[in-house]
């Protein structure tokens, strides 16, 4: 059975010494700035002209992809301190 997420799924492009949470962590902070872009605008049609229902439904993806570009820059630190939480007292040594 599988669960649908009201979030959507941004995957930053992984690199090789990333382990398994920290990958899933930048996820989730990708995801989240995907959705703080859309609600500041970002990929909304302009009100004048614009693309119609196209443009709507592909806005989606800008904002995935620069929420991405942002977490691979760095992002706002979220992924690093659910990392941090995820893995407290593991030793991840490696």
């Amino acid at each position: 059975m599988e669960i649908s997420s009201p979030l959507p799924v941004v995957s930053p492009r992984k690199t090789p010494s990333d382990p398994p949470l920290l990958v899933q962590a930048k996820a989730l902070e990708a995801s989240f700035l995907s959705e703080m872009l859309g609600y500041a605008g970002v990929g909304k049609t302009p009100e004048g002209f614009g693309g119609g229902i196209g443009e709507d439904q592909f806005g989606s993806f800008l904002r995935d992809e620069q929420a991405r570009q942002m977490v691979e820059k760095g992002g706002i630190g979220l992924a690093e301190q659910l990392f941090r939480a995820m893995t407290k007292g593991q030793n991840h040594a490696g």
